[in-house]
């Protein structure tokens, strides 16, 4: 029996349709697979690129697919137009495709006649096992992250505080944005981008543990840095977070990290394939809780709890599947996430320590070695 899959829309914004047409286009493009024969239709002006780039049996643009009464002046509603007419041409009559396909494309489709199925596993279970390629630009992405990491700690603990308790570097205040900043011009510099910002963060906002922080820094307070670029080359992300003091560390803050350390390192040993996102997680959570530290899913607390899952999957986007969380699947080879227990309160602040890891047949093995304590002098 034929069968045919169709990914489509716009590969710069469509992580599943990058991954099997890897050309980075803003423009509208789909790649469709019959049996074993794929072909894929991009812009006129991006077809050569696309075959010099590209691993495909036909390389073609929406005007080669015109249906009887012309393509429209529109270019997503002409390539939609001709993916139909390429799918009626070859008297097709049902296609598989997957989650991110664009309303327009379905529409046409089955204008056409043509039905649709949902394949809830195609670009996601393709995706989650990374090849020797994608290992390498995730380490690739994870040292960059490192390196800006060790910036941005190390510029708040080298940093001063003035008699109200607040940090100041070079003569100015240093603040949450100035950090980000010194980040996001280090990421610049090595053509990586901070596409969805970043995270420098105390107490009280910290205690929503992805509230981004802002204002000035103060000294002896935990500072939550969680830094998250994409490479522009490759295209994959990096994922770290560490938590900084400037100046000494309350006993109850070193305790908090103690804590999430220790669950870190349970979840990492418990990252083995074949075990299941669940046990991950449970494994950290355990941890926190024989900590004394309470479960507060959704609600943000003034003494420290337990905010979120232990992490997610990690390529091509930021957040992919599986997540380290309650009942998270089974865990494939070379299945990359991160792993990322936090504490969080309003009146302490939080603690959250981010690795990126790799589950293989020999073990899980962690992207890098950044110091994890709370003093970066």
């Amino acid at each position: 029996m034929q069968t045919t899959t169709l990914l489509a829309g716009i590969p710069a914004e469509n992580a599943s349709l990058f991954h099997r047409m890897p050309l980075s286009v803003g423009d509208p493009a789909a790649w469709i697979q019959v049996d074993d024969e794929t072909t894929v239709i991009v812009r006129d002006i991006e077809v050569d690129r696309a075959r010099r780039q590209l691993t495909a049996n036909h390389f073609g643009s929406p005007g080669e697919y015109a249906p009887a009464g012309g393509l429209s002046p529109d270019r997503a509603t002409a390539t939609a137009q001709a993916v139909a007419e390429f799918l009626a041409r070859k008297k097709i009559a049902s296609i598989q495709t997957d989650r991110t396909l664009p309303f327009i494309f379905a529409w046409h489709i089955q204008q056409a006649g043509i039905e649709i199925a949902y394949n809830a596993d195609l670009g996601v279970i393709d995706r989650r096992s990374k090849s020797d390629r994608e290992l390498e630009c995730l380490q690739t992405a994870q040292e960059m992250t490192q390196r800006a990491m060790e910036l941005a700690c190390r510029t708040i603990a080298a940093s001063t505080a003035n008699a109200s308790g607040q940090l100041v570097h070079e003569g100015e205040l240093l603040t949450s944005e100035r950090v980000k900043a010194i980040a996001a011009q280090f990421f610049l510099e090595h053509n990586f981008a901070m596409e969805h910002g970043s995270i420098v963060a105390t107490a009280p906002e910290v205690a929503d543990c992805h509230h981004g922080g802002a204002g000035p820094l103060r000294t002896e307070v935990p500072i939550v840095v969680d830094l998250f670029p994409r490479d522009l080359s490759s295209r994959y992300w990096g994922d770290c977070t560490r938590t900084v003091v400037h100046g000494q560390a309350s006993e109850e803050v070193k305790h908090m990290h103690a804590a999430v350390v220790q669950a870190k390192a349970a979840a990492t040993a418990a990252l083995r394939v074949g075990n299941t996102g669940d046990a991950v997680h449970q494994a950290s959570t355990d941890v926190l809780l024989d900590r004394g530290y309470p479960l507060s899913r959704g609600t943000v607390t003034d003494h420290p709890s337990i905010q979120h899952g232990t992490g997610h999957g990690i390529g091509l986007e930021i957040h992919e599947p599986i997540l380290l969380d309650d009942g998270g699947p089974e865990i494939l080879p070379n299945e990359v996430l991160t792993i990322e227990p936090g504490l969080y309160g309003r009146n302490v602040g939080g603690v959250r320590v981010e690795d990126m890891v790799a589950a293989t047949t020999d073990g899980p093995v962690v992207f890098g070695t950044l110091h994890q304590g709370l003093d970066w002098k």
